[in-house]
């Protein structure tokens, strides 16, 4: 059972199909994508227990997969109390929802290196906790994902905007806050580990850029010296093998003066993962359903340095055609691409519909294959490439 069946979900259920697996998509809205490649789908509000709790005890799971945040994880700490299996665990799925949670295991308990950061209550708290920290700072809501309610502050004038929006943003009402002190880092990158029945395995690390917090490009793998790379390995086995469970986790870390420091983790595939479709002989949601099928990994292989790109967030014209023609020829006609469409078929939902993705011969050529045309004429003898096109039942070709 998939809880949340968007774009990374419907990879997941993809995977899943291949080993013959019933899949069961719930998400709060109808056609998501995980729903266009399941045997049966459910819309429920995630939030609520006993809507979440009755579909579960309707379908009786193998394996319930949470794919988003927002979701009732003190239900999920029941329900595997009560034998269901969450991957990768429910204290892991719990645990990383919250930022404070979060932050607390690893800055306090394991002595990871992190940010400097405060937890405040208030609009008040919230000034304060700042004038100390310094600026520039960034505010989030302790839970959220994708960016919402997260703000960069660079003086006190933006103060009252970044309150409000972290109060609005944030997965529930009121909530807490968590105020970190920017660090001015080299590089930032995701380190996706798999841990599984034959032990803990890496894939290459996953160099990226954000948008407001929103996954805009990855590249693999990104550059770093050996030290800085056992730094991250180590810091992930502390952490994944203190949350239990198998499966993929994606940390987030920042390099900074060949200093590595934790940002994150997310207890499933990671949308920065989204090259490893084509990087990898094994992508990171053909490795997730391993893990927690109980398979082994053996080794993963790496066919070269690729990159990915959110090429658009929707682009389906009024009469719900889309149009890809203009924009398909000159990137195909100059370049071997891959490219995946991601749909998600109702237009208040914000979705990101299209990915782009290479291979090159060269580390340095990777990291600049993608964004648009221009750049994309830039590039050559590069190695040919499918294009593959994941289409929804709701658009029109």
């Amino acid at each position: 059972m998939l809880l949340g069946s968007g774009e990374l979900g419907k990879e997941i259920a993809i995977e899943c199909q291949r080993m013959g697996i019933e899949v069961i998509a719930v998400d709060r809205y109808a056609n998501a994508p995980a729903m266009h490649v399941s045997h049966r789908q459910h819309i429920i509000d995630m939030l609520n227990p006993e809507e979440l709790e009755r579909c579960v005890i309707l379908e009786q799971p193998n394996f319930i997969v949470p794919e988003i945040e927002s979701i009732d994880t003190r239900t999920l700490i029941k329900l595997e109390k009560k034998g269901y299996c969450i991957v990768p665990s429910a204290y892991a799925v719990h645990t990383t929802m919250n930022r404070k949670l979060i932050r607390n295991l690893t800055s306090e308990i394991l002595d990871i290196p992190t940010s400097q950061c405060k937890f405040s209550k208030n609009y008040e708290e919230t000034k304060r906790h700042i004038r100390n920290l310094g600026y520039p700072c960034i505010i989030k809501p302790i839970m959220s994902s994708s960016g919402k309610g997260q703000s960069f502050i660079k003086n006190e004038s933006e103060i009252d905007i970044a309150w409000e929006k972290s109060q609005k943003h944030g997965r529930v009402k009121n909530q807490e806050v968590i105020i970190e002190k920017y660090i001015p880092f080299d590089f930032e990158f995701t380190l996706l580990a798999i841990n599984s029945v034959d032990g803990m395995h890496f894939c290459l690390p996953i160099g990226h850029f954000q948008e407001n917090g929103d996954y805009k490009e990855s590249w693999q793998p990104q550059e770093m010296n050996n030290n800085s790379l056992e730094q991250a390995k180590n810091i992930s086995k502390k952490i994944i093998y203190r949350l239990g469970g198998y499966g993929v986790f994606g940390v987030e870390f920042f390099s900074y003066k060949e200093k590595i420091i934790f940002s994150e983790i997310s207890p499933r595939p990671h949308d920065t993962g989204m090259v490893t479709l084509i990087s990898q002989d094994l992508s990171e949601f053909e490795l997730h359903v391993r893990a927690f099928l109980g398979m082994p990994i053996n080794k993963i292989n790496q066919y070269g340095p690729s990159s990915s790109v959110v090429l658009f967030d929707c682009f389906a014209n009024s009469n719900n055609r889309l149009e890809l023609e203009e924009f398909l020829d000159p990137m195909t006609n100059t370049i071997s691409t891959n490219f995946i469409l991601l749909g998600i078929g109702i237009p208040q939902v914000r979705c990101r519909e299209m990915h782009q993705s290479g291979r090159c011969n060269t580390k340095l050529m990777a990291k600049y294959l993608y964004i648009h045309n221009l750049h994309a004429q830039q590039l050559l003898d590069l190695p040919q490439l499918s294009m593959v096109i994941h289409d929804n039942p709701s658009l029109i070709f």
